[in-house]
């Protein structure tokens, strides 16, 4: 036998520990600002100015389109799931984090939600008619005769 049954133990011992420890951590996937959560602790209301909340959290993800002192920060991870789920993503966290501030840049409010807080937001159910899209009477016969013509090749 080429290793002793002392050496064979000594090495299986080893050999189970490397593995048992090789995945420390879920296999995750991030998007947006990672731990924005933490970050946005360091924020602090009628204290911090626009300045501040670049240097810790960053440039926003969006800002308000009415106003230009609301800005949004998002972060999402997704993980694997278990063996129930076949290895599909699970979405282990949804934050979003919503700072205003006022007309001289000081932050006045911030809001921090996560996926638990957005499941609770409600959404209009309206749709609004984009116009600008709409081809004119011309653009839609030019572009007929174009596909009767371009057709027949």
């Amino acid at each position: 036998m080429l290793f002793g049954t002392k050496h064979f133990k000594i090495l299986t011992l080893f050999a189970l520990i490397i593995l048992n420890n090789c995945q420390l951590q879920d296999p995750s996937l991030n998007h947006g600002i990672v731990f924005l959560e933490n970050r946005s602790e360091k924020l602090i209301l009628n204290s911090s100015n626009k300045n501040d909340v670049l240097k810790i959290v960053g440039y926003p993800h969006s800002k308000s389109i009415n106003n230009e002192n609301e800005w949004f920060y998002v972060e999402r991870v997704l993980t694997k799931g278990q063996y129930h789920k076949l290895g599909q993503h699970v979405l282990k966290s949804n934050n979003i984090l919503v700072l205003n501030f006022d007309k001289f840049g000081i932050l006045k409010d911030k809001r921090f939600l996560n996926k638990n807080d957005i499941k609770k937001i409600s959404f209009s159910k309206d749709q609004t008619e984009n116009e600008l899209t709409q081809k004119s009477f011309v653009e839609r016969f030019l572009s007929s005769v174009k596909s009767k013509m371009y057709g027949n090749r």
